[in-house]
């Protein structure tokens, strides 16, 4: 457990952009900002000092802010360097949002929102136009694009036709409503991000740096990698528990991929098809519990209900999208003939897990104070300790110091980039809340859509796939939870199943062209063609385009109903699955036999009639299922030759 894995966003791999002053400087911004939080969490009252939160969260915006400045060039090619205009920004960002702090009280009392003196009014024009350079270094360029177009909305939204028609704004009207209103840069999706989400982040950054990942990549290799194409199945168990807990899709590509793929590759798997595993895998960590990469908690934010609910109704959806990778996985190495690794190169499990008990107990740790205790902001800080003190202990000999740089840098740069991210969305909120068009939006695509369920969550999926391009899973989220979810919670959908709904198209854009990060972040480890690895990311993992259809129609998937309706669909949706795995890779369990292409067809449409929530749809499924598995010699062709295990 001595060793620990590289970290992907610290100053080891920005490497020579954030060294000497610049390294020096985030790393005091950034420990400032995490005591900032502590202090306000734990209500610590440090020097006397307790702020409103209004004034919290402009402060932390700031130090912030200015952190992505300095890690996040401008332009790709200034890798080696902090060039003299990016420090003039952060400063900007720090002195505006400090200025900011220093009147909150003002701007309560006094209305600035809505009229404001000179100076209040400069720094909120400054806090715009950080707020949108920053959006554009963190985020994408699309993402970029939205942001300006939304806050450029309410200088003409009188203007516009049918349900875009809203209340025109002046630019200085607009401009101290952004910066100094309660519902835009400093509004819900910042308010979260302050009191839930950075403590998550921060955990998940000791756990890497702490050696979490090696352990549990080793505990899968002990429990797995012995088994039939048991690389790949190592891959999918530790990308999946590893990414709940870290939350950041490339952060776990880019770690364990680089120990998963090569050793798929190693042992016969294609490097397109390993990278592709790897995606996958990656990309559902936030869609597993218990974490979720801290989606959970925005979650039960918005839904005002216990972070335990999430957790359950976010179980089987999540389990059914493993057991489809490991079934693939499976099915590919059976039809290829490949093996697991042999025992002789594999740790053994007690070993393991004697070197890393630790991480086994402050699991248990976060779990307990999450269920039991109920402080959800407050139990990664906590827990984080525990892990801070393990990595101080096993790296007191190499420079326990370097450690906790580590910590604190990898965490003040994820931190910053969800604070650039969150604050170009806060003014898509701002503009939709000044304006008035966000209630008339959801309201006219309800009408719009004439009671069609299905078109409205078309329609919803196209939207949350195509805004979550380049964003994390947890800014996706809550970009769409303000935007989209009250559509389709207004449609009379379950309102949990909705906004897991738009978490599952959301998170899909990272193995899905032409975007497909995650798909193109284990492309780079795997060699092989980028776009290829996508389309073979979005084939492993095309039970996610269905899952949100199947929990949405039939919310018994999201654990709502009694225990017979659920146990009914689980066991269901289980099956369906099983087809559509066996299918998709044209392989049979039990017979052990390559299919047919019409029993591949038979199987498939089998399978998707089983996700439906008509109980005669079932029945056709399941007798499609029993017709396959009757070998008739209607299907008996030359694929149907039994395999060599």
């Amino acid at each position: 457990m001595t060793e620990t894995i590289e970290p992907v966003w610290g100053w080891r791999r920005e490497g020579v952009r954030l060294r000497g002053v610049a390294w020096f400087a985030v790393i005091a911004l950034s420990a400032a900002g995490i005591l900032l939080s502590i202090n306000q969490i734990f209500l610590l009252r440090l020097f006397g000092f307790s702020p409103l939160s209004t004034t919290y969260y402009y402060m932390l915006v700031g130090l912030f802010m200015a952190v992505a400045f300095l890690a996040y060039p401008a332009i790709p090619k200034h890798t080696d360097r902090v060039p003299w205009y990016d420090w003039i920004v952060a400063l900007i960002a720090l002195v505006s949002c400090l200025y900011l702090s220093t009147q909150a009280r003002s701007i309560i009392a006094m209305g600035w929102e809505l009229d404001a003196p000179p100076l209040p009014t400069l720094a909120s024009f400054c806090l715009i136009a950080v707020s949108l350079e920053a959006v554009r270094r963190c985020g994408s360029g699309i993402l970029f694009f939205i942001c300006l177009a939304f806050g450029l909305f309410p200088l003409f939204a009188d203007s516009m036709p049918g349900v875009l028609w809203g209340m025109q704004y002046t630019p200085l009207e607009a401009t101290r409503a952004y910066s100094m209103g309660l519902e835009s840069i400093i509004g819900v999706p910042t308010r979260i991000l302050a009191d839930l989400v950075i403590g998550f982040i921060i955990f998940g950054v000791a756990l890497t740096v702490s050696g979490g990942g090696r352990f549990f990549m080793d505990m899968a290799n002990a429990l797995l990698g012995g088994t039939r194409g048991g690389p790949a199945k190592v891959a999918i168990v530790s990308s999946g528990f590893f990414g709940s807990l870290s939350g950041s899709v490339i952060s776990n590509v880019i770690g364990t991929g680089a120990m998963t793929i090569p050793t798929m590759i190693r042992t016969g798997y294609p490097a397109r098809y390993a990278a592709a595993i790897e995606a996958c895998a990656s990309t559902g960590g936030a869609l597993m519990p218990p974490v979720m990469g801290s989606v959970a908690f925005i979650m039960a934010s918005f839904l005002n209900v216990p972070y335990s609910t999430i957790m359950v109704a976010a179980i089987i959806p999540a389990t059914l999208f493993y057991a489809t990778l490991l079934l693939q996985a499976d099915s590919f190495a059976a039809l290829n003939g490949l093996k697991g690794l042999p025992r002789a190169q594999l740790p053994k499990v007690g070993a393991t897990f004697r070197s890393g008990w630790i991480y086994c107990l402050s699991l248990a740790l976060l779990v307990y104070l999450l269920l039991g205790l109920s402080l959800e902001s407050r139990a990664p800080y906590l827990v984080t300790i525990l892990l801070i003190a393990t990595t101080i202990y096993y790296n007191r000999s190499n420079g326990a110091l370097r450690a906790i740089c580590d910590v604190i840098m990898e965490s003040g740069v994820g931190i910053a980039s969800l604070v650039g991210i969150v604050a170009g969305i806060g003014l898509i909120v701002g503009s939709l809340s000044i304006t008035g068009v966000g209630n008339a939006f959801s309201r006219e695509l309800v009408q719009f859509a004439n009671g069609n369920l299905f078109l409205i969550l078309i329609l919803g999926a196209i939207t949350s796939f195509v805004l979550g391009m380049g964003m994390t899973a947890s800014a996706c989220y809550i970009f769409l939870a303000v935007v989209l979810a009250p559509v389709l919670v207004q449609s009379g959908l379950n309102p949990i199943a909705s906004h897991l709904f738009i978490l599952y198209w959301g998170m899909l854009s990272y193995i899905t062209p032409p975007v497909a990060l995650a798909a193109v972040a284990a492309a780079s480890i795997a060699g092989s063609p980028a776009m290829r690895t996508g389309v073979s990311a979005m084939r492993l993992g095309a039970v996610l385009f269905v899952l949100p259809f199947m929990f949405v129609y039939n919310p018994a998937l999201v654990m709502q109903g009694d225990a017979i309706t659920i146990a009914m669909a689980a066991v269901t949706a289980t099956v369906a699955i099983f087809m559509i795995s066996s299918a998709t890779e044209r392989y049979l369990y039990f017979h052990a036999r390559k299919l047919a292409w019409i029993e591949t067809l038979l199987l498939a449409a089998g399978g998707l009639l089983l996700m439906t929530p008509e109980h005669r749809t079932d029945f056709a499924g399941l007798a499609i299922l029993v017709l396959v598995y009757g070998r008739p010699l209607l299907f008996k062709s030359a694929d149907d030759t039994p395999l060599q295990s």
